[in-house]
């Protein structure tokens, strides 16, 4: 039974054929998605998704970084209002991304502290986007460290230092596609890190694993990264899946 902990299913990419990918991540023994949110433009498509695949699709709320603009006080409101109507179980994905733009640094930072002390209001995890902007994350991080701060580091790609660092913060490592690229770079160094602080990931539609790299991604994928990282773990890929999902349920509280 492998956990898929972070996967845009509700992308336009699915709009053709979304029943069926669902179909196929199950086949490959996918059995639960947790969904992460991008802005208020995306909640009805996410609540129609939950409606359709209402045991298996776990939603979360909040505001990505990069949909972080001019009106980013009106997203967090929304956020704000989400939270006080239904549950969810996460805060995600928040965070930095400064590869696309650097000019929202002060705006992205401002809204990624305001939804971590939301996550703590509500006791739940966090899951992070971070993208060309480690240090400023960590910086993030270490003001809002303590018990009540855990999550998932959503798509990690950093060095092994940054990895411990992350874990540090009672972060788990959220571990996809990448870790099957030539050039991904953590498969060198991802089995000198606990297997328990490891949960899996796709973040379809992006970040294909090889052997379809560039090409559309998609939960059923899920288990081509679970066969890399029993690989470089040298155990079984049944292993890999109970751990990974255990990681999963107890950071989710599933």
């Amino acid at each position: 039974m492998l956990t898929d902990t972070h996967t845009h299913l509700y992308s336009e990419a699915f709009d053709l054929d979304r029943d069926t990918v669902m179909q196929q991540a199950k086949d490959r023994g996918v059995s639960r998605f947790f969904i992460p949110a991008i802005d208020s433009s995306y909640a009805q498509a996410m609540y129609d998704l939950e409606a359709s695949y209402p045991e298996c699709v776990h939603l979360m709320m909040g505001l990505h970084p990069t949909s972080v603009k001019e009106n980013y006080k009106e997203e967090l409101a929304f956020v704000v209002k989400e939270l006080e109507r239904r549950s969810f179980v996460a805060i995600g994905e928040i965070g930095i991304d400064l590869y696309w733009d650097t000019s929202t640094l002060a705006i992205q930072r401002e809204a990624f502290v305001f939804q971590i002390r939301l996550a703590k209001k509500y006791k739940l995890p966090i899951v992070i986007h971070c993208r060309d902007a480690f240090d400023q994350v960590f910086e993030v991080l270490e003001q809002e460290k303590g018990d009540d701060l855990f999550g998932i580091f959503h798509c990690f790609t950093g060095s092994l230092a940054q990895a411990k660092q992350a874990i540090g913060y009672n972060m788990k490592l959220g571990i996809g596609g990448v870790v099957t690229f030539k050039n991904g770079k953590i498969d060198q160094f991802l089995n000198q890190i606990d297997i328990k602080h490891i949960v899996l990931e796709t973040d379809a539609p992006y970040l294909s694993p090889a052997p379809h790299r560039g090409k559309r991604n998609q939960s059923s994928y899920l288990s081509l990264i679970a066969s890399k990282v029993s690989t470089l773990y040298d155990i079984s890929e049944a292993q890999v899946a109970e751990i990974t999902t255990a990681n999963a349920a107890a950071i989710f509280k599933i």
